[in-house]
């Protein structure tokens, strides 16, 4: 069988150096393509992830990449608009894209679904690819039935640009989709500082922290009369992404569609 020939987006950045480093060490994956801005242009995309050379440069034009070489994935963690640019671009010309970062727009996932329906390719985005963090989710969901006073508080490194996390506001959208009314609150609350009872998705109160030292981390704390539930994520380094990336590499290409969440893909 063919291996999977895939493209890493930001492969000088600290995730897509840990995603250059996975496919290249992957039996059935095949690193063939690199892309970066300024930083790490010109320079091996193995080399530059700490393993030995791959014999693919890490270029700046993602249209030219294309010309030149066969590819059947795009494995992007840019930003929300610069990886939704390199979809578009990505799915134009058959390369189905897995999409592992946050900051996307609810349109712009619905314009990606109407693309890769009528061009019937395949794409994967997922605000979490950690395989705990998706049972945390689904945990959380299923709480939500029993517990229906629930906080979410998600912490990141000081990198990290938009707040709430794509993880805090996927997890309030499958609250929200189970817990029925919400509570009332008990008294009238003031925020004598704005801002200080956090934000709301779907009527979820969601808190975010930004701190060095800080990679990706969630709780979900759900109250009750006598007691507590909190339910925790923790990645500690980008490894832990790898392996539900690589499950969302292998799966895409089987799908016609775009698939939003990892959750999706396991059985």
């Amino acid at each position: 069988m063919a291996r999977i020939r895939v493209i890493v987006s930001g492969a000088a950045g600290r995730m897509g150096r840990a995603a250059a480093r996975a496919v290249a060490g992957e039996p059935g994956l095949r690193l063939v393509g690199a892309l970066g801005r300024s930083r790490g242009v010109g320079e091996d995309a193995g080399v530059m992830a700490g393993i030995t050379s791959q014999g693919v440069r890490i270029e700046a034009d993602f249209p030219a990449l294309l010309d030149r070489i066969e590819a059947d994935v795009l494995v992007d963690f840019a930003p929300g608009q610069g990886a939704v640019a390199h979809a578009r671009i990505a799915v134009a010309r058959g390369v189905r894209p897995v999409i592992g970062a946050t900051g996307l727009t609810a349109q712009d996932v619905q314009e990606l679904t109407a693309l890769c329906e009528a061009r019937e390719v395949g794409a994967v985005v997922a605000p979490n690819f950690a395989l705990g963090a998706v049972l945390m989710m689904a945990f959380s969901r299923q709480a939500a039935r029993y517990f229906p006073h629930v906080e979410i508080i998600e912490l990141h490194h000081d990198r990290k640009r938009d707040a709430p996390s794509g993880t805090a506001m996927k997890t309030a959208q499958m609250i929200a989709e189970v817990r029925g009314s919400v509570p009332p609150p008990k008294v009238q609350e003031e925020e004598t500082t704005p801002g200080a009872r956090g934000g709301t998705v779907q009527d979820v109160r969601v808190h975010s922290v930004r701190l060095p030292g800080l990679v990706a981390h969630q709780e979900v704390i759900f109250g009750a009369p006598g007691q507590v539930l909190t339910i925790r994520h923790d990645s500690v380094n980008e490894e832990s992404f790898m392996p539900g990336m690589l499950v969302a590499i292998r799966r895409v290409m089987e799908l016609r569609g775009m698939v939003y969440g990892l959750e999706n893909l396991l059985g």
